[in-house]
């Protein structure tokens, strides 16, 4: 099937130039953000730390192995591995870069490492970053580790290091990661169409992003939901996240 996108002229903030055309509002005082992101993120549920291959890779195939039909690989470009051996050569070779920049998610409750995530397209030149490579084991998916994870990430971006702009973007087909990335209060903006290919098949790509307008509605409603008493005596959620915003 064939799917027709119509371009209509979005309404933007702008300014008007001297020849009457529409430009975008001036970036005042702006300069090139820190780069440097390997710091700890430590939260309330969940902390993140940058990835070691020797000392995570271990228990991040353990956790992943609960994952037991491996359906949790089927929309990232690599994987499922058989073999702990084999995530570590993986591992030790993918995940050590500063592009993309790994983190292990680590329980405070436990010290377990529950999941992986990084930041990746890094453009400090003009605040732009992306988050990627998401990937929660079966011990934190529909936890508030989960959500935490994800804001601790945001909260670096925004409010740590000043960027503009975080991008979310996923194959298009993947409908639980664009549910996921819409219920954090990513916008969507677009499909990509035949963006990339992985695995010997297509990938139509979905792009979201938060601007840093966005931020401190956003922040002040993961605040809600993380708190206490938005939880009941049985740890379910009282408030959902769209809610709070």
């Amino acid at each position: 099937m064939t799917h027709k996108f119509i371009w209509r002229k979005p309404q933007l903030p702008h300014s008007v130039n001297e020849h009457a055309q529409e430009i975008g509002l001036p970036v005042e005082n702006w300069l090139p953000r820190e780069i440097s992101l390997t710091a700890e993120m430590p939260g309330k549920y969940c902390k993140l730390v940058a990835f070691n291959p020797e000392q995570h890779s271990t228990e991040l195939f353990k956790a992943f192995s609960l994952d037991t039909d491996a359906r949790n690989w089927t929309y990232l470009p690599y994987g499922p591995f058989d073999t702990e051996t084999d995530f570590y050569n993986w591992c030790s070779k993918a995940c050590i870069s500063k592009d993309p920049q790994f983190y292990t998610v680590v329980s405070q409750f436990n010290e377990r490492i529950t999941g992986m995530a990084s930041f990746l397209r890094i453009a400090p030149e003009v605040g732009s970053i992306e988050v990627g490579h998401i990937h929660f084991s079966p011990l934190m998916q529909g936890t508030r580790l989960a959500t935490e994870a994800m804001f601790l990430m945001m909260r670096r971006v925004f409010d740590e290091l000043g960027y503009r702009r975080y991008e979310w973007k996923c194959d298009a087909l993947n409908s639980p990661s664009c549910e996921a990335a819409e219920r954090l209060g990513f916008q969507f903006e677009g499909i990509f169409r035949q963006a990339v290919m992985y695995k010997q098949r297509n990938r139509d790509t979905a792009w979201f992003a938060i601007v840093d307008g966005d931020w401190p509605r956003l922040r002040a409603g993961f605040e809600i939901w993380l708190a206490d008493d938005n939880f009941d005596t049985d740890g379910l959620q009282i408030r959902s996240l769209k809610e709070c915003f």
